[in-house]
């Protein structure tokens, strides 16, 4: 790895003409397909990440979200043979051997039950856990190599970054987990709010064991596949809403939320209802990281305490250096947000946000928390299929969503009882964000009950 890595990278950084983002991202690719599985993984944050990347580099890389080089199909076939216990003529009437997709660890193939039953087979490449664990500890020295040279880097938490890696490997290797997440995500939707719209994959337990996992086979659009989309004549930003409230609703009120909703993982069905696909990565938030979160968003938009937020992001676990910066940390992100505040909902821009962050940060060698991190990368994948497809709809007007993010204490939920999901909100021309949080701006086109509120409510005498 050392010897292709200086090979392919070490001149072009030599010069700065060559190590320029748009020069040295085809190097950048090569050495990642050359290498194999542990960097197309690392490769995929890069590439789905907007904002912390340059984008030269982050599109040249973003092909291998979900067409990785394949691995032959004799390996695999054995590969499902070992794992189901016999011939694939047995399980499956027939078998696709071109997979439909080929990511870092797994490749997912067509096949057909012998009943008719359309299905899909994810199936694990040979020999990538070993592989995994012996590389991933050469990317974590990078990475703290990368902290210790580079302030920006150290801001994105590079380290965090192949740790989350590392402690999420297990998992994603791990079908029988990846199976009971996919179970559990849809059965977190149904039990709790409104979600029809969303769809999970079912699986076919019989036809799991070690490396293979079988699901429904979904016909469907991908999330970043404008044109079909809008040939299917569907209602996008109705689509996009649903997506984002069933993620938020995840995150914020059950606590365990998909990780990884990059456009390779996201789709449309032919019935018009979203499809989350691939549950290797999935994030997990207890009580008090939740109520973290909702005190922060609270303090910074409606209170405007930034010395509540920097305690937030403190016990988040955030690098702020001594408590006599906090001070300091906070007089940063008042500076950063106030002006945003006041501004016109429609012209929040949060990867510009994000970057002049990144800016102020990394010379006072602060380092954000990798809940954080993991959380602001999903909301970021929403942001840029927003652009795409719904251009109109902004995540922060929405109420229904805000519920979630800022009434932790059930005020305001008397007289709602009974209520479902409010229709989307159309903020008034010239609604801010903070008059949106603060409720004395210019109204919503129709009154929203706390209709999330009551079902939480309902939910917790529930369980008690």
């Amino acid at each position: 790895m050392q010897w292709v890595l200086l090979k392919n990278l070490g001149p072009a950084l030599l010069r700065k003409k060559t190590r320029r983002p748009e020069a040295l991202a085809p190097r950048l690719h090569k050495v990642v397909v050359s290498l194999g599985p542990p960097l197309v993984k690392l490769s995929q944050v890069v590439s789905s990440s907007p904002g912390l990347f340059p984008a030269p580099i982050a599109n040249e890389l973003r092909e291998l979200l979900d067409s990785a080089p394949p691995e032959p199909w004799d390996e695999m076939r054995k590969m499902v043979e070992k794992g189901l216990g016999g011939p694939v003529e047995q399980f499956f009437a027939s078998f696709d051997p071109e997979p439909l997709a080929a990511a870092s660890i797994a490749q997912v193939h067509g096949a057909t039950l012998h009943d008719g039953t359309q299905v899909v087979v994810k199936v694990r490449r040979p020999g990538v856990e070993k592989q995994f664990r012996r590389d991933l500890r050469l990317l974590r020295v990078t990475a703290i190599l990368a902290a210790k040279l580079s302030k920006s880097a150290r801001v994105v938490n590079p380290v965090g970054i192949v740790d989350d890696v590392v402690t999420t490997l297990g998992q994603e290797l791990d079908f029988g987990i990846e199976a009971a997440s996919m179970e559990r995500f849809a059965a977190n939707l149904k039990a709790f709010g409104s979600n029809d719209d969303i769809r999970v994959p079912a699986v076919h337990h019989e036809l799991c064991g070690h490396g293979v996992l079988t699901m429904e086979r979904i016909d469907g659009i991908k999330v970043d596949d404008l044109p079909s989309l809008v040939a299917t004549g569907f209602d996008l930003f109705e689509l996009l809403r649903s997506g984002v409230r069933a993620w938020i609703e995840a995150a914020c009120e059950h606590g365990f939320f998909h990780g990884d909703v990059h456009a390779g993982n996201l789709m449309v069905d032919r019935n018009g209802k979203v499809v989350f696909l691939d549950f290797g990565i999935m994030g997990e938030l207890d009580d008090v990281t939740r109520d973290l979160v909702r005190r922060g968003v609270v303090a910074m938009l409606h209170r405007q305490d930034f010395g509540e937020v920097t305690a937030c992001l403190a016990e988040l676990g955030a690098h702020l250096g001594h408590a006599t910066d906090r001070d300091r940390a906070a007089e940063a992100i008042a500076r950063l947000v106030t002006p945003w505040l006041s501004r016109p909902i429609s012209e929040i821009d949060y990867l510009e946000i994000f970057g002049q962050a990144v800016r102020m940060a990394a010379p006072r060698g602060v380092q954000l928390p990798r809940t954080l991190v993991l959380l602001g990368k999903q909301i970021l994948y929403f942001e840029r299929y927003a652009v795409l497809v719904a251009p109109d709809y902004d995540i922060l007007q929405d109420r229904f969503l805000i519920e979630f993010m800022i009434d932790g204490d059930d005020e305001g939920a008397e007289g709602a009882e009974g209520a479902g999901p409010p229709p989307a909100p159309r903020m008034a021309e010239g609604a801010t964000l903070g008059s949106l949080v603060a409720g004395n701006g210019p109204a919503a086109a129709e009154p929203q009950p706390a209709a999330a509120t009551v079902r939480r409510r309902k939910k917790r005498a529930a369980d008690a």
